[in-house]
């Protein structure tokens, strides 16, 4: 089966070809870092880090750029607001949005560039889109001429005389038409600015990521992702600008995630997150309540481009699911390695890739790849009552971690548990010191066996036993 990919553009799904074989350029809008980051970052991060993933397990190199808009309006005023320099605070949030998409077990994408870094790129950009007379200078401001853009609206699917009938926009004397967008801010007292041919200034939102795009993967790429709340205006005017400069399509495929939402849990209606409401769910109050794994799986039990509905009903269900699916790497009980109950488990083996890959092929539907892992869990649990082990069972649990890995779940004992579990290892190993004493050495061998098999090694030296945890 062909993987297939649903575009916003084309609203349909399509067969995946890439503009370079073997080969995937892959532009995902990244985070504002002007406050903390909450759940609903991690969720699109978690996507499109599912979909790289899966991409590389099908063989394609991924080149994946992830920007920051460390300056932005929301910036200078959350700077103003807590008496901050608003780069400084843009850059260590996020540099703590790093460190925890590492805690989600996110990979690093190829570059994260940051707007502050990409300033003479973006003034370059402009200055072709004014040679081209698509954009024009208006007293230091610089905007995009939305008129000039025949195809402007196909990726939101409005005209721009519907867009100019039912939208608010800001009245500006100096546009040409209130859609025209800013490309190019003059400098206001006490914001940051870069000097450029229209004066002191910074850039406007949308031309940001066409710049930093085109810097880091050249005019056309394959995928170009984001939360669906991007899709007007921020998409539409990138593509706007994008092909004007470079007269070339230039994204191939449009992949957009779905909004998370919460369940509040007085009226239980579905409400937006926001700091407004006081629900904002921060990555790193979550972590400190469950494995990241949890919120991996919450992501993946539905289809990436569906809204998805939180609270602490939806964590409690997964970190179930997840105890569920660690059972499965426990180690086997028996050592049987023919006769029915081995060739079940061989099969289902077997199957839990082909299906797997069929779900995945489909869009990307995780839920489908993760109801395959559970079905593997199932017969391989099954085996291990039927007393299966040796090579069918370790292979059984190989293909389990390989595929759980391609959706990026570690499947790790949590660190609670493993505290937990601290007082009775330790009598394990009083006992089995005292066996020793006692020259049972048929026993304690057992009982070094047994540890070790569940993960446990024991060292013996001069102070006597210790033991760690795999």
């Amino acid at each position: 089966m062909t993987l297939q990919i649903f575009s916003s553009l084309s609203r349909k799904l399509e067969p995946f070809t890439t503009i370079e074989p073997g080969v995937v350029r892959m532009y995902v809008c990244g985070v504002t870092p002007y406050d903390e980051a909450h759940i609903g970052h991690a969720m699109s991060a978690i996507v499109f880090d599912v979909i790289r993933r899966y991409l590389e397990y099908r063989d394609y190199q991924v080149i994946h750029v992830v920007n920051f808009t460390d300056v932005d309006d929301k910036v200078i005023a959350r700077a103003a607001t807590i008496g901050s320099d608003p780069l400084a605070l843009s850059s260590r949030l996020a540099d703590e949005f790093l460190d925890q998409l590492q805690a989600l077990n996110v990979q690093p994408a190829t570059v994260y560039p940051r707007v502050t870094q990409t300033i003479p790129e973006i003034c370059a950009f402009i200055e072709g889109l004014i040679a081209q007379g698509y954009a024009y200078a208006a007293e230091g401001d610089v905007y995009f001429r939305v008129r000039a853009d025949a195809d402007y609206g196909r990726l939101s699917g409005r005209s721009l005389d519907e867009m100019l009938a039912g939208t608010r926009f800001e009245v500006d004397p100096r546009k040409e038409s209130p859609a025209d967008f800013a490309l190019w801010k003059a400098a206001r007292p006490g914001e940051p600015a870069w000097p450029s041919p229209w004066g002191e200034g910074r850039p406007g939102w949308h031309i940001e990521c066409s710049a930093m795009s085109m810097k880091h993967l050249g005019a056309q790429i394959d995928i170009h992702g984001g939360g669906n709340d991007l899709l007007f205006p921020h998409h539409e005017n990138e593509i706007a600008q994008s092909e004007s400069l470079s007269g070339q399509l230039f994204a191939r495929f449009w992949v957009h995630n779905g909004m998370l939402q919460l369940v509040n849990p007085e009226t239980h209606q579905v409400e937006k997150m926001s700091k407004s409401l006081g629900n904002v769910v921060t990555i790193a109050s979550f972590l400190e309540q469950y494995d990241a794994d949890v919120f991996r799986l919450i992501v993946l039990s539905s289809s990436y481009r569906s809204p998805l509905t939180y609270n602490r009903d939806v964590a409690a269900d997964n970190a179930r699911k997840l105890e569920r699916l660690l059972t499965a790497l426990e180690p086997a009980t028996g050592v049987l390695t023919t006769g029915d109950s081995v060739d079940a488990l061989v099969r289902a083996t077997t199957e839990a890739h082909a299906n797997f890959i069929q779900a995945m092929d489909s869009d990307f539907n995780t839920a489908g790849a993760l109801a395959t892992l559970f079905e593997l869990v199932r017969a391989i649990n099954s085996a291990r009552n039927a007393t299966v082990g040796g090579e069918p069972f370790r292979s059984a649990q190989a293909t389990l971690r390989e595929l759980a890995g391609v959706l990026g779940l570690r499947l790790q004992p949590s660190q609670r548990a493993a505290q937990d579990s601290a007082p009775f290892i330790d009598l394990l190993v009083e006992m089995r010191t005292e066996l020793r004493k006692l020259k049972q050495f048929a026993l304690a061998d057992r009982l070094r066996q047994r540890l070790s098999e569940l993960g446990v090694t024991l060292e013996d030296g001069p102070q006597g036993t210790r033991w760690k945890q795999q």
